[in-house]
């Protein structure tokens, strides 16, 4: 064990690992790294920053998740609490490279202005100067600027330049250096995507976002290390385009991913052991998502 002087992310670690430990020596506090830092180097990790859905919880902000790679940050869609939660886990925000909106319902798109509200004052942000990212289905700028223009936040005026790229179904390209993405059209809105991620070590996210139940997105998403699902009711789900239970575990016998995470959870799930249930349906690896869990990948 040997101690230095920085921060501690995956992409600080790549730098160790690509560049030698001198370079880390920048900012002013006591890291300890430990010897098999390098095998760290190489993993994606998931922080789920919102395990909910629109309905106010104590414990469940709404839908968000942080993907931190050895090169570059992402953040899974962006709930009305995505902000906060972000500077409550203590994720490098004000570095954030790409943004990835699912679909256009308010607990996963509303705090996007917000965000960008907060960037464009924050003095976090003052000195950047690299591009952020909006990634999502067609219709996001349109919607983005409806959001702008009620009120003339000038939200495009940051101190770096915002770019969207809007995508369909069966997409390929690269979201964030080094992570290769592939989407597919989900039955729950008409612009709704799934998305796969790879890194370049091979290690595969699949994210459903919202979903109702087809086969095909199990098909979609065979074989990942990791299956972040929604799974909004327990069991007699009042609509047709979200999961209960029995259905995403129907998906997850079909995909066969490493590890599952349940997420998009609504109060009903309050007070019921979701990891035991699940084991009655699939005999896979079963995570309960709660706010704050960090997952290796």
């Amino acid at each position: 064990m040997q101690s230095y002087v920085g921060v501690l992310t995956r992409r600080s670690l790549l730098t160790v690992r690509k560049g030698g430990l001198p370079r880390l020596l920048v900012f002013g506090s006591k890291l300890t790294i430990p010897e098999h830092f390098s095998s760290l180097a190489n993993e994606m990790e998931l922080v789920i920053l919102g395990s909910g859905t629109s309905v106010p919880h104590p414990q469940r902000a709404a839908p968000s998740h942080w993907l931190e790679t050895t090169a570059a940050s992402l953040l899974l869609d962006c709930g009305p609490d995505s902000a906060h939660r972000m500077a409550e886990e203590r994720l490098d925000w004000p570095n954030l490279d790409a943004i990835w909106i699912s679909h256009f319902h308010l607990d996963h798109v509303g705090g996007l202005a917000t965000f960008l509200f907060g960037t464009k004052w924050a003095p976090q942000t003052h000195t950047r100067s690299k591009p952020l990212t909006i990634f999502g289905p067609a219709g996001l700028k349109v919607l983005f600027d409806k959001f702008d223009e009620a009120n003339d936040y000038k939200l495009m005026q940051q101190s770096f330049p915002i770019l969207f790229q809007e995508v369909g179904p069966d997409e390929t390209f690269e979201i964030v250096p080094e992570l290769q993405a592939q989407t597919f059209a989900t039955p729950h809105t008409r612009e709704s995507l799934a998305l796969r991620l790879t890194d370049e070590h091979g290690k595969m996210i699949l994210y459903t976002s919202d979903t109702g139940y087809a086969d095909e997105l199990g098909e979609f998403a065979r074989g990942v290390d990791l299956l972040v699902m929604e799974c909004s009711f327990r069991r007699n789900k009042p609509m047709s385009t979200h999961l209960e239970l029995s259905d995403a575990m129907r998906i997850a016998s079909i995909a066969e991913p490493r590890k599952v995470v349940l997420t998009h959870l609504y109060p009903e799930w309050d007070n019921v052991n979701l990891e035991f249930e699940a084991a009655r349906h699939w005999s896979g690896e079963v995570v309960a998502a709660k706010d704050g869990l960090r997952l290796d990948v």
